[in-house]
């Protein structure tokens, strides 16, 4: 049973990473590259979609990693769960400090109503995402080194 959920835990936790690292080398690079309406309106729609979705699989994974060092105690590799949970912990709080407020603006801008600064609120957004995803990028090396 530990083996499946280390690999569950892990195989959530990489699609996760997957999806922060596109939206941060692709998706925003491809918005950034379109007319500053179609710019801002997709920044928004990207806003409302994955800040429905994230914050249930940053909890879901930062869930899963804790079980996993909790059932895993006395096995080889812990001490990498243990830290690769604190790693998401913390991008669990950068998130609702850093991340989530500019969101929750962003998420509701039109052509109409955006304010003079929303390109920089959201380079400020997009410079929070760069270290975001790094810090979940060495979550999942270390639960990948702990598989083995």
């Amino acid at each position: 049973m530990l083996n499946a959920l280390e690999i569950v835990t892990t195989v959530v936790v990489g699609v996760m990473v997957g999806v922060e690292f596109s939206v941060a080398f692709v998706m925003n690079r491809i918005l950034n590259a379109l007319p500053e309406d179609s710019a801002q309106l997709g920044h928004a729609h990207g806003g409302r979609m994955l800040g429905a979705v994230m914050p249930v699989w940053y909890t879901g994974s930062l869930v899963l990693a804790a079980i996993w060092a909790i059932a895993g105690w006395h096995h080889h590799g812990t001490g990498l769960v243990v830290t690769a949970a604190a790693l998401l912990i913390l991008s669990v709080i950068m998130s609702i400090l850093l991340l989530v407020p500019i969101n929750n603006r962003n998420k509701t801008w039109t052509p109409d109503n955006r304010p003079a600064d929303w390109k920089q609120q959201l380079n400020r957004w997009e410079r929070f995402h760069y270290v975001r995803v790094a810090v979940i990028i060495a979550a999942f090396a270390l639960l990948v080194t702990a598989l083995t």
